[in-house]
């Protein structure tokens, strides 16, 4: 009997060990949790990538009328031909900051070998065009009432040095193919197109079946022309040889053209033929842009006298591009003005200088002249 007793107390024991040996290995595979440390671990939330914005800039600064009278050409005489660019020397640095500095040829540069000519059947060196192109100047509008005063020879000449130089022309063409191309340039990501137009050529007639030679102003033409500079580049840069001689004002066709190129997608309005400095004006377009217009640069480097035909000036203004989630905004910002002045003693040593230096009193007024649209508008003190 009791050797049956402790078997059964023997059994007994290893049931109660094979049975905590299961409990424990339950345990050891699926351990409970506890309430707080199922809420301390952290669930993974997707990161969203930030907006992808992409801004550029580029600056561009303008000039009005180079018009080589004798008296300017004469003075810049040498022994070996001429040198202009001691008359630039001054304002350079503020020709050369830009990133694009476009001028108004006005007198055409067809070179000395078809001889040189002053008012009002111009034509001047080509050395006029090597001081720009060391001053800094990257385009230039050729369309004007003096772009046919000696012929197409002379146009001829002078696109065919502009281009030997790598400086850019609209305005005038050597052939109607070149006519069809757009001229552009593109700087930090941004194209700039240029048009030129003039609203005409003192009556001298354009030569039969040759029209490409000069661009004048006619609204179906450019209608047409600024809708494909606006589909192929980023800003357009027009320039209008328009208005009258000497008055500081624009007139109501002046006014009435420029709205109307704003609208047709003209963003910057240069304006040329007055000889003296009109005001600039922000013209809000239909389709929600601010395009830029300055009515009359006035002339750069002259040979003409009066204090008002004396004063020019360079305009400044950035084109800022933005991309944002595809979408491309172009804005013209900052638009500044230099206020210059062409000075000479008795016809000699000519000299573009700033005007506060040469004239304090006359620079404050132009300031307020220019700026009677655009409060905006600064100007480099």
């Amino acid at each position: 009997m009791k050797t049956k007793h402790n078997l059964l107390t023997l059994l007994l024991i290893l049931m109660c060990l094979f049975l905590a040996g299961c409990f424990s290995k339950s345990n050891n595979a699926a351990p409970v949790l506890e309430v707080e440390e199922f809420e301390a671990r952290s669930i993974p939330v997707a990161i969203i990538p930030p907006k992808l914005i992409k801004t550029s800039t580029a600056s561009l600064s303008a000039v009005g009328d180079v018009l080589i009278h004798e008296r300017v050409y004469l003075d810049a005489k040498t022994e070996s031909g001429f040198d202009f660019t001691p008359m630039l020397d001054e304002v350079k640095p503020f020709l050369e900051a830009a990133d694009i500095t476009v001028a108004n040829s006005e007198s055409i540069v067809g070179g000395s070998t078809i001889g040189l000519s002053t008012y009002p059947s111009f034509n001047s060196p080509f050395e006029v065009a090597d001081a720009l192109k060391d001053a800094g100047i990257d385009v230039v509008s050729m369309a004007n009432n003096h772009t046919l005063d000696r012929g197409e020879k002379a146009i001829l000449s002078a696109i065919n040095y502009w281009d030997q130089l790598g400086i850019r022309h609209a305005g005038a063409h050597a052939s109607e193919a070149e006519q069809n191309e757009l001229t552009t340039l593109t700087k930090n990501g941004i194209t700039f197109s240029f048009l030129s137009y003039t609203y005409g050529t003192n009556g001298i007639p354009t030569p039969s079946g040759k029209d490409y030679l000069l661009n004048r102003i006619d609204k179906e033409t450019m209608q047409r022309e600024l809708a494909k500079a606006k589909s192929a580049s980023d800003v357009v840069v027009l320039s209008l040889h328009f208005g009258n001689e000497y008055e500081t004002m624009p007139t109501e066709e002046q006014t009435e053209l420029a709205h109307f190129a704003a609208e047709q997608g003209a963003d910057l309005i240069l304006g040329h033929h007055p000889h003296v400095l009109q005001p600039v004006e922000w013209i809000e377009t239909t389709d929600g842009r601010k395009s830029f217009v300055i009515y009359s640069l006035g002339n750069f480097l002259s040979g003409q006298e009066g204090l008002q035909k004396q004063i020019g000036g360079i305009l400044h203004i950035q084109a800022v591009k933005t991309i944002d989630a595809g979408s491309v905004k172009i804005a013209l910002e900052n638009p500044t003005f230099t206020p210059t002045f062409v000075e000479s003693e008795n016809q000699k040593n000519y000299n573009v200088t700033l005007l506060k230096n040469a004239h304090p009193e006359a620079n404050q007024s132009i300031k307020q002249h220019l700026s009677k649209w655009a409060k905006d508008l600064s100007f480099d003190e």
